[in-house]
């Protein structure tokens, strides 16, 4: 039997909160009825949406109050500084004093980072957290990372993302032994910059891990699903992320344009509504929400400010799978036994000693 975890929300964050993060919070214990909540945010409105869902109002949440949020146009310093009464950090706190075992948020994304860096900390032996997301595929899915933390990353960073990613991989994807890529401008070995053939030696040469590394993928590699895990910085990330949603985006565009076009376009559109109908569930970004900060003291979850209630669910689903499945334990043990829990500081001083 599943045990009962308890998720912290921010109520307040999205573009249609907290209508939406209610809704989502009810559909989430659809699938997972072994769900409590630490809802925080405006305590009326909110008490008024739960009284109005099938699951969520049996469930009883605790309902903190605050009439403080952060917005979407906050500055990240800003946020951390003037903060600490927000439904964000509020949230974010409930994680941190144990009160909650993960936090779901659809609110600013770099206040979420710069708060829960703060407040939760990284695992020791992590130099940065890194964002990471799922990726539909030719071949199912895959994980990538980092989508946008980190601009600029050594072979060490990418390393740590790489352990990090594959046991993401296992955990929210199921993969008994993911295949792990880094990202690169060939598949040659002496393409790319020094930090990445460093990390691509580094990743070769650890020995008795749950992953096999493929070596170098370039970026059509991607949709292919090349690899389970694709490693990167965050500035390669974070355009391959936003590529791939505009293409996505693209695609729906021209589907429709055409299937309107013209009336036997339409009477074509009757006959092939079944499978249009799946194309737009493989690609629907609902099924693929939830960007995950690794690499903290505590699980946090990005949920898209846009979505509906599906989307926030299945955040709140990614969130609670990598608590359930005891993710933040295996990562300072996998870090260990790789040999790669010493952050880039801690080589410093070995290396001047």
């Amino acid at each position: 039997m599943s045990r009962t975890l308890t998720v912290a929300v921010d109520a307040m964050g999205g573009d249609k909160a907290p209508d939406m993060v209610i809704r989502g919070a009810d559909v989430a214990l659809e699938r997972d009825p072994h769900l409590d909540f630490v809802l925080v945010g405006d305590e009326k409105r909110i008490a008024t949406l739960v009284e109005k869902t099938r699951r969520l109002k049996k469930r009883n949440p605790i309902i903190v109050h605050t009439d403080k949020a952060v917005g979407a146009a906050d500055k990240p310093s800003v946020a951390l500084r003037t903060g600490r009464g927000s439904s964000m950090r509020m949230a974010i706190d409930a994680v941190a004093d144990g009160r909650a075992d993960c936090v779901v948020s659809a609110g600013n994304t770099g206040a979420l980072m710069a708060m829960a860096k703060f407040v939760l900390r990284p695992v020791p032996g992590i130099d940065r957290p890194a964002i990471a997301g799922v990726f539909p595929t030719l071949r199912g899915e895959s994980a990538m990372l980092d989508l946008g933390a980190n601009i600029d990353c050594d072979a060490t960073n990418l390393v740590q993302f790489a352990i990090m990613g594959q046991i993401f991989a296992r955990t929210v994807l199921g993969l008994e032994r993911p295949v792990v890529g880094l990202l690169n401008v060939g598949s040659e070995e002496q393409k790319g910059h020094e930090a990445i053939r460093e990390a691509a030696t580094i990743l070769r040469e650890i020995k008795d891990m749950p992953f096999d590394f493929h070596g170098f993928v370039e970026g059509d590699d991607i949709p292919s699903g090349t690899v389970d895990v694709v490693v990167t910085d965050g500035f390669s990330g974070n355009i391959a992320l936003k590529t791939a949603e505009g293409t996505s985006r693209l695609i729906g565009q021209f589907l429709r344009d055409a299937f309107r076009s013209s009336l036997m376009s339409k009477v074509g559109y009757l006959l092939a509504r079944s499978a249009v109908g799946q194309l737009r569930q493989r690609m629907d970004p609902r099924r693929y929400n939830g960007a995950v900060f690794l690499g903290l003291n505590g699980i946090a979850v990005k949920s898209h400010g846009g979505t509906d209630a599906l989307g926030f669910a299945n955040a709140i689903g990614v969130a609670a799978d990598m608590a359930r499945h005891g993710f933040l334990d295996t990562v300072k043990t996998e870090l260990a036994a790789a040999g790669v829990n010493k952050t880039s500081e801690d080589r410093k001083v070995v290396a001047t000693a």
